[in-house]
């Protein structure tokens, strides 16, 4: 199972963000779209940062004035990219280790989704379960 197993279901649409918004703005898209994290874009729609809610929060704590900064100032840069062959175990134990939430999915150059942690871990319960009914099944039936 991969990421691209994911994007099939959820779909690749990708909420985004310029870096020269505000917070306030950023605010009310990630309210808009009941989403936890928008992509930060910058030219020829790449990425170049995320911002989740998080993020925010934690600098609103810090400044009062968060809201009329631009969402640059506050961003994650470093962003950790999957891609749609990328094997869900693996992807799950990236997410858990270096404790990120949202991964933007790249293919060929361009981004064509994000998962969340929340979309992996429901992704490998699903298969767990249908591993587990199959086995059931093969056990009924042996003893028929």
């Amino acid at each position: 199972m991969n990421i691209a197993s994911i994007l099939a279901s959820k779909g690749r649409e990708v909420v985004t963000i310029g870096p020269r918004q505000t917070v306030r703005q950023a605010l009310r898209v990630l309210v808009a779209h009941n989403i936890g994290a928008l992509v930060v874009v910058g030219e020829a729609d790449r990425p170049v940062g995320i911002v989740s809610e998080r993020d925010i929060v934690r600098e609103a704590a810090r400044n009062e004035r968060v809201f009329t900064r631009t969402v640059a100032a506050i961003m994650t840069k470093d962003v950790i990219l999957g891609q749609p062959q990328d094997d869900l175990s693996s992807v799950g134990h990236t997410m858990t280790e270096r404790r990120i939430r949202h991964l933007p999915v790249m293919d060929g150059g361009r981004l064509v989704g994000i998962v969340s942690i929340g979309d992996v871990v429901k992704a490998q319960r699903d298969r767990y379960q249908g591993e587990v009914e199959t086995l059931q099944t093969q056990l009924l039936d042996d003893r028929a």
